[in-house]
């Protein structure tokens, strides 16, 4: 599975957002967007649970 934690292009921001300095991490799943967090630190948490998740499935 490939699932990968990037920082949000500033040109994929909002002109408010930034202007108020926001950071936006983004979850891929195999290509697709499944999340988004204002905290690199909790981007990786739920990367890591996605990661532990598809390997229960794999070992079923």
């Amino acid at each position: 599975m490939t699932v990968q934690v990037t920082e949000r292009d500033e040109s994929k921001m909002s002109h408010e957002g930034l202007a108020a300095g926001v950071r936006i991490w983004d979850v891929h799943q195999q290509g697709e967007l499944v999340g988004m967090f204002h905290t690199e630190h909790e981007a990786h948490l739920y990367r890591v649970e996605l990661e532990e998740l598809e390997s229960q499935r794999a070992s079923q």
